[in-house]
């Protein structure tokens, strides 16, 4: 009985304890999971959290922004460089880091790491310290060939608070579209998987960025930048006076009111060389130039205009004249005086020449937003002119020419590939700065003769269209140059000619190996993403570099290329120099003036 009570008990032990009939089983209390990482809560706009990675590329960018670019630049565009470049490659680094991440390719870890991350740390930090310490140097390298004074030590201040502030205004933008993404990303997850939800939440941020910048925000600038140029439209630049002569547009018996001009216009009728000026020269028998003009605010339409430009060259007699040019202006209006000056001391004033304004912005903002208004209003007044010139007796009528300096060479273009001269070919054109956007040109360029520099190229050996620069280069080329005579003027430091969207991804051709121009940095070099910003930079800038450089062109250039496309009976090659000499001479006199009197 022993055994037995034994075993009952221990076969009771080995029983499960059940539970009473009427009492609460226990649940197991569940563990708790962790939020996935989407939900988690994100930074704020200026929550000090920042990927090492991108930091790290950031740092190497700011090296890169400081080296030279194709022109000098001061303290506060430099800051704007490097700040912008420094968010370029943080944005660039922390984006890369994020798509690993995100592909869930394997991280370093441990030594490893740690030894990648000191060493990149150390060359990136040589590397800026060489590029900070070498920075002025540079600069006035690119000075020295430019004849400026040199750089003040003393500049880096406004360097790094300059780029320090507009680094951080990009990065309380970045971090707000940040918020964007993530808020699209939450509203996702409720219906789609986390993967599919990234892709579309990031989709659906660039896209509504793409359509802010390219719709509200350009149209907001070309807008607001249009209308503040149009309230200084109505004022006038120094050494502008009111005209009375008949041969000039807002004169006597003019077709064209005096205020309609504009403020390009009224300065091209009001200056230019006198017949006292040109018989000084010249020892007698000038006589007084043509300068026709139509501003935007003359007629209601563009055709009006255009009718208006012929009506003022019939008024004044201008088909009388030797030389007939038609201009197409810059985006503000402006007929380059060192142009229209040499062509008229060249001529003794027998000339007549004539343009239209099609816009109020300046030349960098017209690339962007009057590339279809300058082709318009160069077909518009070449059809109207050309259509009654042609119909004169080849005899008497002019030598009729084409002039187009920055936008106004697309204009030029526009004409010269078009059917309308077939028939009746003019007999030449002249292109000063040609834009990126022109299409000929680039062409051009692209199928130029073998051997030749991207920047002074040879096309066709030289049977037509022939490329020069400061330096006379127009006799380079072997072969006979044809009766119609086409010519760009071109400096290899212009960023208006050279800058190009490939330039971000591509090294340009004028950069290689060593057929760069002479007025081009020996030390610039190519790098993705910085060159092409720091030229794009470089652009509105390239005005306000002494002639000769940039987007400059002297008097004796122009004077040269004229000489070239005009060809003038019995000129020789010493006429040319003596008069470029005096020219270049006569316009630093007028450029002091104008700094006198406050321009």
């Amino acid at each position: 009985m022993t055994g037995a009570a034994t075993d009952t008990v221990d076969a009771a032990a080995r029983e499960p304890e059940r539970p009473a009939p009427h009492a609460t089983p226990r649940r197991r209390e569940p563990r708790a999971r962790r939020a996935p990482a989407s939900s988690r809560r994100a930074p704020g706009l200026l929550e000090p959290t920042f990927s090492g990675v991108g930091l790290v590329v950031g740092a190497f960018f700011i090296s890169v922004s400081l080296e030279p670019s194709l022109l000098p630049r001061i303290p506060v565009v430099q800051g704007l460089a490097s700040g912008v470049s420094f968010m370029l490659g943080y944005g660039a680094g922390a984006g890369a880091h994020a798509v690993w991440n995100y592909l869930q390719v394997p991280n370093l870890h441990g030594r490893t790491r740690r030894i990648v991350a000191w060493s990149l740390l150390a060359v990136i930090w040589v590397s800026l310290s060489l590029s900070v310490w070498r920075w002025v140097g540079w600069q006035n390298g690119i000075r020295r060939t430019f004849g400026m004074e040199d750089l003040d030590p003393t500049a880096w201040p406004i360097v790094i608070g300059t780029g320090v502030a507009v680094a951080a205004a990009l990065l309380v933008l970045a971090r707000a579209l940040r918020a964007v993404f993530r808020w699209a990303d939450q509203l996702m997850l409720r219906f789609l998987p986390p993967r599919l939800a990234i892709t579309l939440a990031t989709a659906g941020t660039a896209i509504l960025l793409w359509l802010l910048v390219s719709g509200l925000l350009v149209r907001g600038l070309f807008a607001g930048a249009n209308e503040a140029f149009s309230v200084r439209d109505a004022s006038d630049k120094a050494g502008t006076t009111v005209v009375t002569s008949t041969l000039k547009s807002g004169g006597a018996d003019s077709l064209v009111e005096w205020e309609q001009l504009g403020r390009q216009g009224r300065s091209f009728v009001s200056t230019g060389p006198t017949v006292e000026e040109l018989d000084a020269y010249t020892g007698g028998g000038a006589v007084e130039p043509i300068r026709v003009y139509v501003g935007l605010k003359s007629a209601p339409t563009l055709e009006e205009r255009a009718q208006l430009v012929l009506d003022e060259l019939e008024r004044t007699g201008a088909f009388d004249r030797q030389v007939l040019v038609l201009a197409t202006t810059t985006g503000t209006g402006l007929i380059d005086a060192n142009a229209a000056d040499s062509l008229e001391f060249l001529y003794g004033g027998d000339t007549a020449i004539a343009g239209l304004q099609y816009s109020y912005l300046p030349s960098w903002l017209s690339l962007l937003a009057d590339q279809a208004s300058v082709a318009e209003a160069s077909r518009a007044v070449f059809d109207a002119v050309h259509d009654h010139w042609a119909e004169l007796p080849e005899a008497s009528r002019p030598e009729l020419y084409l002039y187009g300096l920055s936008l106004g060479s697309a204009g030029v273009e526009s004409i010269l590939t078009g059917p309308d001269i077939l028939n009746e070919p003019i007999d030449g054109a002249l292109m000063t700065g040609p834009t990126f956007l022109n299409l000929l040109h680039n062409q051009l360029e692209r199928t130029r003769d073998a051997g030749s520099p991207a920047w002074l190229p040879v096309v066709g050996d030289g049977r037509t269209v022939r490329f020069t620069g400061e330096d006379d280069a127009l006799d380079a080329p072997g072969a006979t140059w044809g009766d119609t005579r086409i010519v760009y003027l071109q400096h290899g430091s212009d960023p208006v000619v050279f800058f190009s969207p490939v330039t971000f991804y591509r090294e340009p051709e004028w950069l290689q190996g060593d057929a760069r121009a002479p007025d081009v940095s020996p030390q610039m070099r190519w790098f993705p993403l910085i060159t092409g910003w720091q030229t794009l930079l470089d652009m509105p800038a390239s005005g306000s570099v002494p002639e000769g450089y940039g987007h400059m062109y002297t008097a004796s250039a122009n004077l040269q290329a004229w000489v070239g496309v005009t060809r003038p009976p019995d000129w020789s090659a010493e006429d040319t120099a003596t008069l470029g000499t005096y020219l270049d001479a006569r316009r630093a006199e007028r450029l002091t003036l104008l700094e006198q009197l406050g321009q």
